[in-house]
């Protein structure tokens, strides 16, 4: 389990007991709990387990039902998980994930006193992120205005000494497709294009960089990717200086 949590890079995270019943020096936090549920639901058993309300099994022959004891399971809208949980240590514990239309999440409230308090506040976390959060289709916005940069600054760009004028230039992929942004800040998203770099001299190697877009919300940085050439650029050689001049007095 431990080596488990260092692959995650869960850096607050220590097990002592695998059961997770009290013991000194057994620890975790609310996000590094949210980071494990994250990895948990990729797995289909474990995906499937526990958004289960209810289960029949059979016992020495006789039928009994297992109920689920999160109580936002069938309860709440989109809720499908994640653990319950109950130490004197810990108090009373949910860790829930819910998914409205394509928005997933994950919610944890740890040391409640009471199992209707922990209720409470989880549905008031769901409640207030769906309220006011968005998910905002990042990649396209920067693919707009990489399109946009392209069409202004392609034909700027300057490589001298080049035996082959055609330059491919890219961008970076997305760390996020969609990104979940504060509605109230949405029209503070900022994309910018800077360290841009037009003149360069053969032979250029693919991965060069000639820019880089950032992607600002409220004045913090999201994100910085780099704009390259995707191709080799060859020098001119001795010859091809040659060829152009019998060419240009033909």
């Amino acid at each position: 389990m431990n080596k488990k949590a260092e692959e995650l890079g869960l850096q607050n995270t220590y097990f002592i007991t695998p059961h997770g019943l009290d013991e000194e020096n057994h620890y975790t936090t609310a996000y590094e709990l949210s980071l494990i549920a994250d990895y948990a639901l990729n797995i289909d058993k474990i995906k499937e387990v526990v958004k289960t309300k209810n289960y029949e099994v059979q016992i020495n022959g006789y039928s009994k039902t297992i109920t689920n004891t999160n109580e936002l399971l069938g309860y709440l809208d989109g809720v499908n998980g994640i653990k319950t949980g109950f130490t004197n240590g810990a108090g009373r514990c949910l860790v829930t994930s819910v998914e409205r239309n394509g928005f997933n999440i994950i919610t944890v409230v740890l040391g409640a006193d009471t199992k209707k308090i922990r209720t409470k506040d989880s549905i008031k976390l769901i409640e207030y992120i769906y309220s006011n959060y968005e998910l905002v289709n990042i990649k396209e916005l920067i693919s707009n205005e990489f399109a946009k940069w392209i069409n202004i600054n392609k034909k700027r760009i300057e490589i001298d000494k080049a035996k082959n004028k055609e330059i491919n230039i890219r961008i970076e992929d997305s760390i996020y497709t969609l990104y979940p942004i504060n509605k109230e800040n949405i029209k503070d998203i900022e994309i910018v294009i800077k360290n841009v770099n037009t003149y360069f001299e053969a032979p250029v190697y693919k991965g060069t960089s000639i820019a880089v877009l950032k992607v600002n919300i409220e004045g913090k940085e999201l994100m910085k990717l780099r704009i390259y050439i995707d191709n080799y650029i060859q020098r001119k050689s001795w010859k091809d200086y040659f060829e152009e001049c019998i060419n240009s007095i033909i």
